[in-house]
């Protein structure tokens, strides 16, 4: 399992970037919370903003597809979308996963 990690300029976007996730089948879940970001931007300005963060929980096979989708959603020609490896997670879990994210 891979867990993948972005943002999204608001809630709203970010329910939309799920559902289009998971209807493609390219994750099992898609969790997200609206938070406050402060970042630079690419003038190096920094800025304090209302955003959305999002966990997805997907497969390895999977990341890049994730990849194409987030950029297309996200509106920045830049987004960040960090994967990070789960070593070890219940059995249950992964073999539900393995049925509803696509090969």
């Amino acid at each position: 399992m891979v867990l993948i990690y972005t943002t999204c300029k608001d809630t709203g976007s970010a329910v939309k970037m799920g559902m289009e996730i998971l209807n493609e089948r390219l994750a099992s879940a898609v969790n997200l919370w609206p938070m406050q970001s402060i970042r630079r931007t690419h003038d190096k300005e920094i800025v304090s903003e209302l955003g959305a963060g999002i966990f997805i929980k997907t497969m390895e096979p999977r990341i890049a597809d994730i990849e194409e989708l987030v950029t297309k959603f996200h509106g920045t020609t830049m987004p960040y979308i960090g994967a990070i490896d789960i070593r070890r997670f219940n059995r249950d879990y992964r073999e539900w996963m393995a049925s509803v994210v696509k090969e």
